[in-house]
């Protein structure tokens, strides 16, 4: 009598559909992460980008030019569009790209506080579309940050619910 034994090689079925299974749970959880590290990302990138125009305004500020424009005693606002931000260019004679946007400055005299506002939009995610960061000088020269229509906080800096 011929016992041969037969072995059997590679997975069984149930065995692939739990590795599949497995692989999709762990793509839908790393998914979501993304989303919220690419949202965390474009929100930083909104406070630096808006930030750096800080140092422009006070020169502005400094040495009176309150009026936004290219002529002589105008204050020049040398920003470049951003794709994550919706506003129009502040300088009549430079024109943005399609689907780019600056933040947008309100100059004032002290008392009365001057406003940097960076509103996201074209294509910035969806969760944040609308919302803005805005920096606000007080008159004493002190600068501010805040956001407004953010609904996650998780989005912003680590620490912090409503500043920058």
């Amino acid at each position: 009598m011929n016992t041969r034994k037969t072995r059997q090689f590679g997975f069984t079925l149930i065995e692939l559909m739990i590795v599949v299974a497995i692989i999709g749970v762990l793509a839908a959880v790393a998914i979501l992460q993304y989303q919220n590290y690419v949202i965390k990302s474009q929100v930083a990138r909104a406070i630096a980008e808006a930030g750096d125009i800080k140092v422009v305004v006070e020169n502005c500020i400094d040495n009176g030019q309150l009026a936004i424009g290219t002529g002589s005693g105008n204050c020049v606002l040398s920003t470049t569009g951003s794709s994550i931000l919706f506003g129009r260019t502040q300088n009549n004679n430079i024109s943005l790209p399609a689907g780019t946007g600056v933040p947008q400055v309100f100059l004032a005299v002290p008392p009365i506080s001057s406003t940097i506002t960076a509103t996201f939009g074209n294509s910035a995610s969806g969760a944040i579309n609308g919302a803005q960061i805005i920096w606000t000088r007080d008159q004493y020269g002190v600068w501010l940050c805040s956001s407004n229509g953010i609904k996650n906080p998780g989005y912003l800096p680590s620490g912090i619910t409503n500043g920058c």
